[in-house]
């Protein structure tokens, strides 16, 4: 990314007063720890409410159900009522403490299925409107980002972090090394296997090459961009700051996946017959989960995968029709994108279907895929995952991909460490 100026600074972290649980055993901390809330299915977070009665999705995902004829909007502020009142009662009864002094975090996630990630817990400054110290990459749904923003406004506190990918910084890394030789403040290992280790850092010296060091940098947003609107709605265009992850872009850094798409009672051979106006058609012979598996992982772009959960179709070659729907005004970095293509050639195009999240279900993972496609009596839309470099193209041209296209990985644990206001 271009770097910071004088008068387009880089990122302005701070660090906070963290909030957290008082119980810190590894097992405790996997009691009442939870998936960010945009993760956790209704029968996910049914398990997570049931593994102890302080588990954080009480907070993040209250669970009020609707009253006959009740607007969303009435709902959503009862939700966000019950949040603050269920944070107050845990402060009271001592379940979670808040720190004496500032301190940022170091946070380790540890993956068997990759590379280790790193990062750090800070307050991160909203920049002002024009800024490119962080930059979205996809569009968000306004009514989720309201939800979002009335449950800030109700706790007055940042209950889980945005993720922020930020440019490589020597100062930063060389902090990093140090702090990881030191032993874990919290440890936990959520159910995928990953090991998440946080470390408090208050050492002025340590804090300050940490600060200075990302304020010669800028940042992708990597996930959270309906909580980073939140925030900036609850500011008001005001000072504001949010609670963030912020890890290097390269080595140390994230990784990209694709999301899925799952369109609810859209019959295969329907799907694929509107379809084949503009691509090509070709059945795939085999399981579906193990046709699905090996192609996600293959490099190739501009075809998709349709399935029903039982049999599959590969869509390919697209047409001038499906291009020419994508807009030509957008920047390159966009428009060669697969998810773009999907989004405007395909679900909007052939299938004619709005940009809404009843018409169009988001799946993080080819088993969700399955059992949504066939538990909704309709079709799963594979993709395969754009690079980190495409996303960063795509956020420096000042473009947003469609919303829920990207699933950076690892994600951390919602519920270690929270910011109050």
């Amino acid at each position: 990314m271009p770097s910071p100026s004088p008068t387009d600074p880089g990122l302005q972290v701070h660090p906070f007063r963290s909030l957290t649980y008082a119980a810190r055993s590894p097992e405790q901390l996997a009691r009442v720890s939870s998936p960010a809330y945009d993760l956790v299915t209704a029968a996910g977070r049914e398990r997570l409410a049931a593994a102890d009665p302080h588990n954080v999705v009480r907070l993040i995902l209250p669970d009020v159900p609707a009253a006959p004829g009740e607007p969303a909007g009435d709902r959503a502020r009862r939700s966000a009522a019950q949040a603050a009142a269920t944070l107050a009662a845990w402060r009271a009864e001592g379940m979670l403490v808040e720190d004496g002094e500032p301190a940022l975090w170091s946070y380790r996630m540890v993956d068997p299925a990759g590379p280790v990630t790193t990062g750090w817990l800070a307050a991160v400054e909203l920049p002002p409107a024009g800024s490119a110290a962080v930059l979205p990459h996809e569009d968000v749904f306004a009514p989720a980002v309201e939800g979002r923003r009335l449950l800030l406004a109700a706790t007055g506190t940042d209950l889980e972090p945005i993720v922020l990918a930020h440019d490589a910084d020597a100062a930063v890394g060389a902090a990093t090394d140090r702090v990881l030789e030191q032993p874990a403040d919290l440890v936990v290992e959520d159910v995928d296997g990953v090991r998440h280790e946080l470390r408090r850092v208050a050492d002025p010296v340590e804090v300050e090459q940490v600060v200075h060091g990302l304020a010669r940098t800028r940042a992708v947003i990597a996930d959270g961009h309906h909580r980073f609107a939140a925030a900036r709605a609850h500011a008001a265009g005001g000072p504001g700051r949010v609670l963030a992850l912020l890890t290097p872009m390269g080595p140390g850094g994230l990784r990209v996946r694709a999301i899925h798409r799952v369109v609810p009672g859209l019959d295969l051979d329907r799907a694929v017959d509107l379809a084949a106006r503009d691509f090509a058609t070709e059945p795939v012979e085999g399981p579906a989960e193990q046709v699905a598996a090996t192609w996600v992982q293959a490099p190739g772009s501009a075809c998709f995968l349709v399935t029903d959960g039982h049999r599959t179709v590969r869509l390919s070659r697209p047409g001038d029709a499906a291009r020419a729907r994508v807009p030509g005004r957008a920047p390159e970095a966009w428009r060669s994108l697969d998810v773009v293509l999907a989004h405007h050639g395909l679900l909007a195009g052939a299938w004619g279907l709005p940009d809404d999240p009843a018409a169009v279900l988001v799946a993080h993972d080819l088993d969700e895929a399955f059992r949504a496609a066939r538990g909704t009596g309709g079709v799963a839309l594979l993709l395969r995952s754009s690079s980190p470099a495409d996303v960063a193209a795509v956020a420096r041209a000042g473009a947003r991909m469609p919303r829920k296209s990207t699933l950076f990985v690892p994600k951390p644990r919602t519920g270690l460490v929270f910011r109050p206001h």
